[in-house]
């Protein structure tokens, strides 16, 4: 598989660029991210790093790994250059950099130890941040086509002597989607599986009768929010329930109690919601969450004017009011952890 550069200017990557990063990112190494039509990214963000490096139904899991272009993509860590990272996305070069914190300056072992699934969109919200519409697919030959691809991956963790650890609802809800519910169901037997789910959490309560094994194996719980109030979160998660988001924290605390997961909260932060950043932390403080992050909007082609509601950019009417919240923000202590790399820019 060749290199697609029109994919790289699509998302603005300057694939001549050398970066010169001492330090080597192991997830072109050790992670596999796949679509729901069975592309595979060396990457857990598809934006991150846009090339496929080969398709689940075309051929194995293992032999995608070995591909050519997953060869090409690891070099450019190797070498520093990082050519075909989005550099200006990536949380953990922003991170990084923000900080001075290097990568390991070894190379990482070629073996996948993360796999995230992005293989249905189901959801049960139609957030406009992220669509237009509810998105719920239901129609049997589809669903059969992913239940397949489903079973590959399953197979793929069976084979291996190692823990797999499996990101699962990378663009759906994984309690929602018929898809996801199937891969928990026939992979939670699994030895070496552990899992990390991202989720809006209005269905952990009610799922977690069903699927008591998944969280027995679960490492980190992750929970899309974006509003502190009432208002600011109906008007956000559409089709969603502050005061039912809330019930199911309180059952959620009580979980990370009994199974012992990390409980990270997600905020995007955008034009209706920047003033909420203190009032986030807060909520999340008060249902114990390990971490709080705080991501900037990104473009998915759901708003007619996306500037309008990219409150980070710097011509914006309210960047100076957004950029006096992350300060007030900052300037407090914290018990939960506050992470905003893409903020910091």
């Amino acid at each position: 598989m060749r290199i697609n550069q029109r994919l790289f200017d699509h998302y603005g990557i300057d694939t001549s660029k050398d970066l010169q990063i001492r330090g080597r990112c192991p997830r072109p190494f050790d992670t596999v991210l796949i679509d729901k039509q069975g592309s595979c990214y060396a990457c857990e963000c598809q934006s991150w790093l846009p090339q496929s490096i080969g398709n689940l139904n075309v051929m194995p899991l293992a032999d995608i790994l070995c591909s050519t272009t997953a060869e090409r993509l690891q070099g450019s860590i190797i070498d520093g250059s990082y050519r075909y990272c989005n550099s200006a996305q990536c949380s953990y070069i922003l991170d990084r950099r923000s900080v001075g914190v290097p990568w390991n300056t070894d190379t990482p072992e070629r073996i996948i130890r993360h796999i995230r699934l992005a293989i249905d969109n189901s959801c049960n919200l139609s957030c406009p941040s992220c669509r237009t519409r509810q998105i719920f697919d239901s129609d049997k030959s589809l669903l059969a086509k992913r239940f397949k691809m489903a079973d590959k991956i399953i197979e793929f963790i069976r084979q291996q002597s190692h823990t797999v650890n499996v990101h699962v609802g990378s663009d759906g809800d994984p309690f929602a989607s018929l898809v996801y519910r199937y891969f928990i169901r026939h992979s939670k037997s699994l030895v070496n599986v552990r899992y990390s789910v991202q989720t809006n959490g209005l269905l952990v309560k009610k799922m977690y009768q069903k699927h008591k094994d998944m969280f027995g194996k679960l490492n980190v719980l992750n929970i899309s929010i974006d509003g502190a109030s009432e208002q600011t979160y109906n008007r956000l998660r559409r089709g969603g329930s502050f005061n039912k988001l809330l019930e199911n924290l309180e059952a959620i605390k009580q979980l990370k109690l009994n199974h012992g997961f990390e409980l990270i909260l997600h905020f995007v932060v955008q034009k209706d919601n920047y003033h909420e950043l203190e009032a986030m932390s807060e909520l999340a403080e008060s249902f114990d969450a390990d971490r709080m992050w705080f991501n900037r909007i990104t473009d998915w082609n759901t708003f007619a004017n996306f500037k309008e509601m990219d409150v980070m950019d710097q011509r914006h009417k309210n960047y100076d009011e957004c950029i006096s919240a992350i300060q007030r923000l900052k300037d407090r202590e914290w018990k939960v952890l506050i992470e905003m790399p893409t903020l910091l820019t």
